[in-house]
């Protein structure tokens, strides 16, 4: 079977249309940016701008961080091209609040280093779409960050055990354990993570609302949960990511 991004290269050597969030941006010479997008047809890829910082008919400056763009692009193995960029939204409410930059530079980067190049995933675009939105009309709250944090490691297939125990495989209605050793695997019984911090059920039953829950701002978790929900996820996108984030130092400072 011909592989789905072979087969976008053999039909798409003209410039294609597509739609995209720009979750990573660089300079490169005097006069280029290259961008990495997560594009809703053809997932993450990255793309070369030439001229971008000098020509304001094509480009007009709208290169920039979390913004979403309708992209004219010439989709290539490796780095692709860029010849245009309309805006769809730069949401102005995040970019007038440090706290929302925060949040949302922290989004972007952790799709960034979670998500492989060219896996076409429509629902974690909706998912960071939303989120995106979301940061611009409301302020930053630790509950939408674990909001989605919790749906971009389900979406993804990284997301620890809730409801069974990551040791033996039982059910854990009698209660939740982290491990005694930090493991990205999920929660245990008792007997097993005996010795590990003991997580309430009201945390656990949050978790798995946010996930079956299509919106942000529907649930709101306690200071206790967003401390156990909070060391929980933590320590699943550790596991999974190849660097420390960049923007973690940032957002915790706020």
């Amino acid at each position: 079977m011909t592989p789905f991004w072979t087969s976008v290269i053999v039909a798409e050597m003209r410039t294609s249309c597509c739609e995209g969030i720009l979750i990573g941006v660089m300079d490169y010479g005097e006069a280029d940016r290259i961008g990495t997008f997560f594009t809703l047809e053809y997932g993450k890829l990255r793309g070369i701008a030439r001229g971008a910082k000098r020509s304001v008919r094509r480009f007009g400056g709208v290169l920039e961080l979390f913004a979403r763009l309708r992209l004219q692009i010439i989709l290539r193995e490796g780095l692709s091209t860029v010849s245009a960029a309309d805006i769809v939204t730069i949401h102005p409410g995040i970019r007038s609040d440090l706290p929302r930059i925060g949040h949302a530079g922290y989004a972007c980067e952790l799709v960034d280093l979670l998500l492989p190049e060219r896996l076409h995933n429509p629902r974690l675009f909706r998912l960071l779409a939303a989120y995106l939105e979301r940061l611009d009309q409301f302020p930053a709250t630790p509950s939408d960050r674990r909001f989605f944090e919790i749906n971009l490691l389900n979406i993804l297939g990284y997301r620890p055990a809730l409801e069974h125990c990551a040791g033996c495989g039982g059910e854990l209605a009698g209660g939740a354990f982290l491990g005694r050793v930090p493991v990205a695997d999920g929660l245990f019984c008792g007997r097993c993570g005996a010795g590990g911090g003991q997580v309430a059920a009201s945390t656990v039953a949050q978790l798995l609302k946010a996930m079956s829950t299509g919106r942000f701002g529907m649930l709101s978790f306690t200071d206790d949960e967003l401390a156990e929900a909070g060391q929980l996820l933590d320590i699943a996108i550790a596991a999974h990511i190849s660097r420390p984030l960049k923007s973690l130092p940032f957002l915790l400072d706020l």
